[in-house]
């Protein structure tokens, strides 16, 4: 709204709200920053065994041999270098014409767009919608366990699928039937965000974070699975007790409330029932079981079961083991596409349209990844990738397992902070982080699990990402209010978290 001049005269310009640059907008400061930092950063390496490990102890100074003229290249084809750069066997050098091993992300860019177009056909469906909708509605009389339900199966879709964004279009549906119960808009709000956000946070196959992260790392997507599934159990338990207890709390003693209710909320409680939504039909049911179907073949396909099994990570596959990366995932999750949309019988034209819409909104989140892995090949021609390591070693050196594991966690959520994207913050920062492992003789997928734990923690609460913001305006919560809500759980799981991921260390 204007504000009317001191004068009478014509109204001063409503004053701008400052707000929080995209990931996109920050991955190209940081791409700047640390082109500019290049200049000032000594280049140097480390000698590395057959696997392209990096050994403790044999970092030394080597020029980079790069003029400014090669450097100011390497800064204008950061993304393309980034999307599909080549590394030269014999250089190290990345660029599009090199002859080597590929580099960049094309792999994992391809897989998110195939992922993004599976998600969207099975939306575009209604199954997914109505299977919830019909679990709130059977559960409607008993509302610890609908709230357990709802907030298990979002947990679930959020640790194998980074459902997070996706909850937004279920606040209609939540908030009256939450009402109806007898609750405030607190209990629904933490319903749909600490549900789905428990299990991005735990993420156990989810793509976006897990497997860009992992792929990042060199490392397996299945590596550290156990522990991840191990926290998901626990945390997801933690924070459905914890909403759980607050309801009861709420239902109890009105007065109670953080949020208080608005006009007509509680003539809404004294209504009763819902509307019951249209039964599923054969074809919902059939999506659903595909769905379900086509993750537990990709948890499997990725699982090495050798390893997992047996304990020993350098042990013979099985013959069964398919050791599936991102280039099969890519393919699984287009053929799944194809397969829902048959099966929905969308006709050509609209599962056509409907993929390329997919492919069209998960287009952001790739370039992302494009954008992060393009200021890895500038560290890399400059030399300085090895430098910044150099600098985290002596910190490394003799620390505790346990402390290290700890160690990524902290130093990880400030930088999901500055980076809100988890695919973005896993492609820049595993580069460096990763080989700390190999120095202080813990596992990589330990280190994987740190960090993503630090990402999900901070999208709990962080204003900067549209979950957030986006769920406490639908629900009519004030964000401050859901402040004094989550911290306390905050912090619980923060110490949860610590234990999980000193444990996972101690024990590689």
């Amino acid at each position: 709204m204007s504000t009317p001049a001191p004068d009478g005269g014509a109204p001063a310009p409503p004053k701008r709200r400052f707000a929080f640059p995209s990931a996109l907008t920050v991955l190209v400061v940081v791409t700047l920053a640390v082109w500019v930092l290049a200049f000032f950063i000594p280049s140097g390496t480390y000698d590395r065994n057959e696997e392209g490990t990096p050994l403790q102890g044999t970092y030394h100074r080597a020029p980079s041999g790069q003029s400014f003229t090669d450097r100011l290249n390497d800064l204008f084809l950061s993304p393309v270098n980034g999307l599909y750069g080549v590394q030269d066997a014999k250089t190290g050098q990345v660029g599009p014409t090199m002859a080597g091993e590929l580099y960049g992300s094309a792999g994992v860019f391809l897989f998110v767009l195939a992922i993004g177009a599976f998600i969207t056909v099975v939306f575009s469906t209604g199954a997914l919608d109505r299977g919830i909708g019909r679990l709130a509605h059977r559960l409607r009389d008993r509302g610890a366990l609908l709230i357990a339900g709802v907030m298990t199966v979002f947990s679930l879709l959020g640790t194998v699928e980074g459902f997070a964004e996706e909850t937004l279009g279920f606040y209609g549906l939540v908030v009256p039937l939450m009402l109806a119960l007898g609750y405030d808009r607190m209990v629904a709000t933490g319903t749909i965000i600490l549900g789905a956000g428990v299990g991005v946070l735990c993420s156990t196959v989810n793509p976006f974070a897990t497997g860009v992260a992992s792929s990042a790392a060199d490392i397996s997507l299945g590596d550290g699975i156990a522990l991840r599934v191990a926290m998901w159990l626990v945390l997801t338990g933690v924070t459905v007790a914890y909403v759980v207890r607050y309801a009861r709390r709420v239902r109890a003693d009105p007065a109670r409330s953080l949020v208080g209710f608005l006009p007509g909320d509680r003539e809404h409680a004294q209504t009763g029932d819902a509307e019951e939504p249209p039964p599923l039909t054969g074809l919902h049911k059939t999506v659903l079981v595909t769905v379900a179907l086509v993750f537990a073949f990709m948890i499997f396909s990725v699982i090495p079961w050798a390893g997992a099994l047996t304990g020993d990570a350098d042990a013979a596959p099985y013959a069964f083991e398919l050791d599936w990366s991102f280039p099969q995932l890519a393919a699984l999750f287009i053929a799944a596409s194809v397969l829902v949309g048959i099966l929905a019988r969308m006709g050509e034209q609209r599962l056509s349209s409907t993929f390329v819409q997919g492919v069209g909104e998960f287009v952001s989140p790739a370039l992302v990844i494009v954008l992060a892995r393009g200021v890895t090949t500038i560290m890399n021609n400059s030399r300085i990738t090895d430098s910044v390591l150099h600098a985290v070693e002596g910190v490394v050196s003799g620390t505790p397992s346990a402390l290290f594991g700890i160690m990524v966690y902290v130093v990880n959520l400030p930088l999901a902070f500055l980076i809100p994207s988890t695919s973005g913050h896993a492609t820049l920062a595993m580069p460096i982080l990763a080989p700390l492992a190999d120095f202080a003789h813990v596992s990589r997928a330990v280190v994987v699990t740190a960090w993503q734990a630090a990402s999900g923690w901070m999208n709990l609460w962080v204003p900067t990402t549209a979950v957030i913001m986006g769920g406490v305006s639908l629900a009519k919560v004030g964000y401050d209010k859901y402040l004094r809500f989550v911290w306390p759980l905050l912090a619980l799981l923060a110490v949860l978290i610590c234990a999980f991921v000193g444990l996972g260390a101690a024990m590689t």
